[in-house]
């Protein structure tokens, strides 16, 4: 079945704006929730629509997604407060947005619904984030009368990603970085290939009730990709591997100051699993990933210094 008209929640963001930008080029009817239309001011230029919605609100939710053929969900947050078994955000946002998202959907007749969710997602994970991503999951699969496809990424990077520009900022202004977890393993993910892998399975009748996971084609340490950061900037701080009881301490630290910080406990219970693929890319995905090394030292240079700047200082100031 083609799907036609596609309905973005959290399409402002970082994947949401490279996901917008690869369905209008396949020629895809495109809108945006947004709360602030303000907040997708930078997908203006695209012949797509921007609506202001409470997606949050089961009215203002069936409105948007009434007449499309397809719903893809990308909201989620990485803090999101403390409580067993997962803060208020994380409820919030993981578990209870996708809920109403299908109720929506099935209710306003929607044939098609795509989630983000992340590697190691598992109601029974060991960190909350992991645990809400995980129910989310539950209620997406709970869908009676939809098609439902799940992406699992692992951390995805991009021009305006806050994974490596974060590490490549700290090294132009420290010369040491105490890091936590410096052997937790990942697979970066470039967002062209997490866009290019939702739209070539849209309109795809196989990837129904499927789950995909989504990675780069090489694996690192966290140290690595520190290091690696380094040497695409010409910045080569120290890096300063901290034993377990300290890493909590330096976490439990970021979290007293004002602002989103760089760090929590939970992130670091995210990383008691190593956020890789359990094998290849699904075929049918029609993606070669790119590396890392191909695409971010091209964004880590002098060149984007100042629109990192920027994004370091937005996400710090949240």
């Amino acid at each position: 079945m083609r799907h036609e008209s596609i309905a973005l929640i959290g399409g402002s963001g970082f994947i949401g704006s490279h996901l917008a930008n690869a369905l209008v080029a396949a020629g895809k009817r495109v809108r945006i929730a947004t709360r602030r239309r303000d907040n997708a001011r930078h997908l203006t230029l695209l012949p797509l629509d921007v609506i202001e919605v409470d997606v949050f609100d089961p009215v203002d939710l069936a409105r948007f997604v009434e007449g499309t053929d397809a719903v893809v969900n990308l909201v989620g947050t990485l803090q999101g407060g403390r409580c067993d078994p997962y803060g208020p955000e994380f409820a919030r946002l993981h578990v209870e947005l996708p809920t109403k998202i299908v109720a929506a959907c099935e209710g306003k007749s929607v044939h098609r619904l795509v989630h983000l969710s992340a590697l190691g997602a598992d109601p029974q994970g060991p960190s909350m984030y992991l645990r809400s991503k995980g129910d989310g999951e539950k209620a997406v699969r709970g869908a009676m009368r939809i098609a439902s496809t799940i992406f699992r990424p692992s951390v995805v990077f991009g021009p305006e990603d806050r994974f490596l520009n974060t590490f490549a900022l700290l090294q132009r202004f420290f010369p040491v970085i105490p890091l936590a977890k410096p052997d937790a393993k990942f697979q970066p993910v470039f967002v062209g290939d997490v866009a290019r892998a939702i739209v070539n399975t849209l309109d795809l009748d196989a990837a129904t009730g499927r789950m995909y996971e989504l990675g780069g084609p090489s694996v690192y340490s966290l140290e690595a990709i520190v290091r690696f950061c380094g040497e695409a900037t010409g910045r080569h701080a120290r890096v300063v591997r901290l034993p377990e009881a300290f890493a909590y301490m330096q976490a439990m630290t970021f979290e007293l100051l004002p602002g989103a910080p760089l760090i929590t406990r939970d992130n670091l219970d995210s990383m008691k699993i190593d956020s890789v693929m359990r094998g290849p890319l699904a075929p049918e995905l029609g993606v070669e990933p790119a590396s890392m090394e191909a695409i971010a030292p091209a964004y880590l240079g002098n060149a984007s210094f100042g629109s990192r700047f920027s994004t370091f200082r937005t996400t710090a100031g949240r």
